[in-house]
C-alpha cells in the first residue's frame, strides 16, 4: 500500500464522532495538497476493508458529496446520530464540527 493510502486511512479513522473532515484537508494532511480525489477513491474502495468512518468526510463546502439519494441519505442519519446538525440547505457549518487534527498528523506537519 502506498504511504499516501495508508495516511488517508490513519487519519479518517481518527476523526472523531460528532466531528467531520474535508476531503482536501485530509489530502494535505496525507501529503497530498491535490489529492482529495484520491481521498475519495480510497474511501470508495477501502472504506468496507478498513472500517473506515466514511460519513464523517465531506466537502470543502460543508455538503455531502455523494450523489446517490440513498447513500447521501444514509450519511446525514449517520452524521445527525453523533450530533451534527445540518443547516437548512443541508450543509454542515465547518467552524463549529471541522476536526482539525488527526493521531500524530496536524495541519503544520506540511506547513500549513
Amino acid at each position: 500500500m502506498e504511504p499516501f493510502t495508508e495516511n488517508v486511512i490513519e487519519i479518517i479513522k481518527g476523526i472523531p464522532k460528532g466531528k467531520v473532515m474535508t476531503y482536501g484537508q485530509i489530502a494535505t494532511l496525507a501529503g497530498n495538497r491535490r489529492g482529495a480525489r484520491q481521498v475519495s477513491r480510497v474511501l470508495h474502495t477501502l472504506s468496507r476493508k478498513c472500517n473506515l468512518p466514511w460519513h464523517r468526510v465531506i466537502n470543502s463546502k460543508g455538503l455531502i458529496s455523494i450523489t446517490d439519494y440513498e447513500s447521501r441519505n444514509m450519511q446525514k442519519l449517520f452524521l445527525e446520530s453523533e450530533g451534527i446538525i445540518f443547516s437548512k440547505n443541508d450543509t454542515i457549518n465547518l467552524n463549529k464540527y471541522q476536526f482539525h487534527q488527526c493521531n500524530n498528523f496536524s495541519e503544520n506537519q506540511f506547513g500549513l
